[in-house]
Order: structure tokens, then sequence, then C-alpha cells
């Protein structure tokens, strides 16, 4: 087995894809409440701040940034995961299961990126924001109701019709 390191670097921001196993399922929309109560449960007891996120049907992109003397974003990714599923297993919920009854919901793994510098993050919040269009879903970013997008028009960091045209976002997140 692969012995996988992640880079930790206390109070560092961080990219993420987090993504189901069934590449069909549309559980993370389907359950939106439940997932947004599995990050208020853990942001309440282990802080974070969420720079900018999207939730698509099978996968989440998101940039946190942690407090100053902690790094563990691993412990934080569990505790979400295991929420949500905890939330829909007792919504009654089908979901699979292996020979060992653990519930076959989630990837167990996820992309991170440690980011660079502001550039490096900006450009992150870009790839987050338009994925909604990448993967056919809308063909306007502001049309995807799961997204922190709409913060950003109402802030002025983008205009409304931001990212309406031909893009270069393609090669974000495959470093």
């Amino acid at each position: 087995m692969v012995n996988y390191r992640r880079g930790r670097v206390a109070g560092g921001s961080y990219f993420f894809i987090v993504t189901l196993q069934d590449r069909q399922s549309t559980a993370l929309v389907d359950h939106i409440a439940d997932l947004r109560k599995a990050f208020r449960w853990v942001h309440k007891r282990r802080p974070f701040r969420i720079r900018a996120i999207v939730v698509l049907p099978d996968h989440l992109h998101t940039i946190w940034t942690l407090p100053g003397e902690d790094a563990d974003y691993p412990g934080r990714w569990r505790a979400i995961k295991s929420r949500f599923t905890r939330s829909l297993v007792e919504s009654g919920t089908p979901l699979r299961r292996n020979a060992r009854g653990e519930c076959l919901l989630w990837q167990r793994r996820y992309w991170e990126h440690t980011l660079r510098d502001l550039i490096d993050m900006q450009r992150h919040i870009d790839y987050i924001h338009y994925n909604p269009v990448k993967h056919g879903h809308v063909r306007v970013v502001g049309d995807w109701p799961y997204s922190s997008f709409h913060r950003f028009v109402e802030a002025g960091v983008y205009p409304r019709d931001w990212a309406g045209g031909e893009t270069d976002f393609e090669d974000i997140g495959r470093e």
C-alpha cells in the first residue's frame, strides 16, 4: 500500500476536491441540507474558514483556511464525511455497504493542494466557481445554486455575468 503524505501547514489555505464513490450519484445536492449541517457541526467544534465552495451532485470543491496553530484538515474531513453519511443512514436513505458493513458513499481519498499565494488562491476560486459550467450542469455560473459564487457577487468581487464565455480553467487543480 502506498504511504501517501499530505502537506500540512498550520494556518494554511488548502484547495480540496472530495468525491463520492458513485460518480453517477446526486446525493450531495439531493441532501444539501444534511451536508450543510455536517459542515456546521464540524465547524463549530473545529473552526476553519471556507473561502470558496461549490457542491456538485457527486463531488465538491472548496478552499479552507485553518486557524494559525492548526493543520488538521484530515480530521475535519473525516468528521464531515461521517456526519453526512450518518444523517443519510438515519433518514433511511439506502447506501451500499462493504463486507464489513461500512457505507460505500465517499471515495476514501481526496485531492488536496496547499495554496502558495494569493494568485494561486484566486485561480482556484475561479476554478471552483466555474465548475458547474465545466461539468454541464448550467450554462451560466450564476445559475448554480450550491456555490459561494453568489456571496462573491454580493461582495462585488465578481459581476453577476462573470465567465459568460470561453474560459481556460480546465488546467487548474491538475498540478
